[in-house]
């Protein structure tokens, strides 16, 4: 089974097409299983999410999209969620027409580092720091319990800008941990092939890590336009299997569901 759960619409500002757009893509690509996972609302940096009064268009549109092309794929909805603690809403956290919330972190004491608006702040800071900041709020996301999935978990890397001192399996290794007793699925994110890093989310080593650690797996294509959607799937799928997964991790009502790929 095809499944790609991280997408975006219109709605984050920062992407484009219509939900009808995604879903036609999809199934062209032989999705079985496909979510919609919107930048969540939150009052902080509007530019790129939705505001919370659209929170029941965007629900509209997925069931609108759900009804139109119901027996021929199944339609997921979801947020990924920006990790900043003291923004965190109930009206996203606890919202009942959720099947899946994606934990991520864009944001490192209000810096966006993934954004390319803001990459020279990268000469201002020691990288290793950098790093290890990173991956301490990626543990404290998993610890919080929030979430069903952890998305694109080393986005870090998204420059190459790479640990000089550090092992990347001593930084991961406690977030993995926290991961797992949270009963998280780690996201395989296509989105890193065409990023300058031009590899996977996560990188081979961590995936490894993962593996050998028993933790669940999910896929995601993280679309902002419908030309994305199922982009490096193939790829994607292929390194999973090379290592041994056989299963991915699906959501309904934030409930998990393991199906063979």
């Amino acid at each position: 089974m095809i499944v790609d759960l991280h997408n975006h619409t219109f709605l984050c500002n920062h992407a484009e097409g219509i939900p009808t757009e995604y879903i036609e893509e999809a199934i062209k690509r032989g999705i079985a299983v496909f979510g919609f996972s919107d930048h969540n609302p939150m009052e902080f940096d509007p530019k790129y999410r939705m505001k919370f009064e659209e929170i029941s268009t965007y629900f509209n549109l997925i069931d609108e999209v759900a009804e139109k092309y119901r027996g021929k794929i199944e339609i997921l909805k979801g947020f990924e969620v920006d990790y900043i603690p003291q923004y965190l809403d109930s009206r996203v956290l606890e919202n009942s027409s959720i099947d899946y919330l994606i934990g991520s972190i864009h944001f490192l004491d209000g810096w966006g580092f993934d954004n390319p608006e803001f990459i020279g702040e990268y000469q201002n800071r020691d990288i290793d720091s950098i790093w290890v900041e990173y991956f301490s709020k990626v543990e404290e996301m998993a610890n919080s319990k929030l979430f069903q999935i952890v998305g694109h978990i080393d986005l870090i890397k998204v420059f190459k800008f790479l640990p000089k001192k550090l092992d990347i399996r001593d930084l991961v290794e406690k977030p993995l941990q926290a991961i797992k007793r949270s009963n998280m699925a780690v996201e395989l994110n296509g989105a890193g092939y065409r990023k300058p890093i031009g590899e996977l989310y996560p990188s081979r080593e961590i995936l490894e890590m993962v593996y050998e650690m028993d933790i669940p797996i999910t896929i995601g294509s993280d679309a902002h336009s419908p030309k994305q959607v199922g982009l490096f799937l193939d790829r994607t799928i292929k390194e999973a299997k090379e290592i041994g997964f056989d299963e991915v991790a699906i959501f309904r009502k934030r409930e998990m569901e393991m199906v063979k790929i």
